[in-house]
């Protein structure tokens, strides 16, 4: 069996640290934009048609574009058991918050124009943005409760993991101004899909507010950067617990100010994800003012891509620090599946990531065009 496992067991750890960042940068930009778009139908559908206009620029990708969360938490759960554990037990209510958005969101969708009620239409937009501006706030300030820290611990003979927190804490400042963050750059992001794929005056409005949205994401970017500067972050001897098998406890974790910017002080080429993201905010939103939808969405893409890679430069190796015993944090070496899991799991990533990226390819190459009130009349499938 040695024979086989070719790469060693660190290589394979950080392999995965990385496809779980290109997942769940996939996520953000694909279903993130589905989301985006719920949460911008206020601002830029004022009639039904034109609010149908809307359900139809993402329902023939929307289920498709759910796929790369689920093979996300997927990999979460095979590749780092501790960490699924962990983070579903901690925000619990904050998951049970998160599935119920999900879950009511495809409802909205499919059941939005069974009757012609405009009472009902209305109560079914009305819950469909909702769930978008939920599951976006609910992102971010998971995001922003890493990097703060989370009060868990381990019982030092079972490894049973200790959460000490309430679902109210996870509100803190940090965590709220990574919500906003999280939403402004999910309804920007749908703003540019909206404004790309819709028409008239769906795609005017939508061109209308991409700029203010980027614009406004640039700004909480670099307040959150700012913040991060300040802030103490967690710093430790990674080395030290590479090579081993995994155990979370007694390994040296410090708490130190701006520890969470030491990654790029060590490796200047990281800087090259928030300047990515600053850059594709700004271009982004410029480009989609001018009516240049398919580019303007190609650089809010790379936007929310390096604005993630950002966060995951930054608190490298960490997968969720401790506040309430930094040595007990979790790091992508200290809390991975075995190393044959990882070998075993990569061979099937290899085969069937390339299928699902192909086969997201293709439909968005059927389903192009825009989407016009004349499309969804002409079209029995049309929501």
């Amino acid at each position: 069996m040695d024979n086989l496992i070719l790469l060693d067991y660190d290589t394979l750890r950080i392999i995965w640290w990385l496809l779980l960042g290109v997942l769940l940068a996939a996520f953000a930009i694909m279903d993130g934009a589905d989301l985006g778009v719920a949460m911008v139908l206020p601002l830029v559908a004022r009639s039904d048609d034109e609010r149908r206009t809307l359900y139809n620029v993402i329902g023939p990708v929307w289920e498709g574009n759910q796929v790369w969360l689920i093979v996300a938490g997927g990999v979460a759960f095979a590749a780092w058991p501790l960490l699924y554990a962990m983070a579903f037990s901690g925000f619990y209510l904050a998951m049970m918050l998160l599935l119920v958005a999900l879950i009511v969101r495809p409802v909205a969708i499919k059941y939005r124009s069974k009757l012609s009620s405009s009472r009902w239409r209305r109560n079914w937009d009305a819950v469909w943005t909702a769930s978008g501006l939920v599951c976006a706030l609910v992102f971010g300030v998971a995001i922003g409760n890493v990097m703060l820290g989370v009060p868990f611990g381990f019982d030092e003979t079972t490894l049973r993991p200790m959460y000490e927190g309430n679902f109210f804490g996870l509100f803190q400042p940090f965590a709220i101004l990574c919500g906003l963050l999280s939403v402004l750059m999910l309804a920007f992001q749908g703003a540019v899909v909206v404004a790309w794929k819709g028409s008239d005056h769906v795609a005017r409005r939508a061109r209308a507010w991409a700029k203010p949205l980027g614009l406004l994401s640039i700004v909480a970017f670099a307040v959150g950067g700012w913040w991060i500067s300040a802030m103490n972050g967690y710093s430790m001897p990674w080395p030290e617990v590479a090579h081993a098998m995994s155990n979370p406890i007694g390994k040296t974790v410090e708490m130190v100010e701006g520890a969470w910017l030491a990654n790029y002080r060590t490796w200047p080429a990281l800087w090259a994800a928030p300047i990515v993201g600053f850059a594709g905010l700004l271009l982004g939103a410029l480009l989609a003012g001018r009516g240049r939808g398919l580019l303007a969405l190609l650089f809010s893409s790379l936007a929310l891509a390096g604005i993630i890679l950002t966060f995951g430069f930054a608190v490298f190796p960490f997968l969720l620090p401790s506040s309430l015993n930094p040595g007990s944090s979790l790091t992508l070496f200290d809390a991975s599946a075995s190393h044959l899991t990882l070998w075993i799991m990569l061979l099937v990533t290899l085969v069937f990531l390339p299928i699902i990226v192909l086969y997201t390819s293709w439909v968005y190459s059927v389903m192009r065009g825009k989407v016009s009130v004349a499309s969804m009349k002409d079209s029995p499938h049309s929501y």
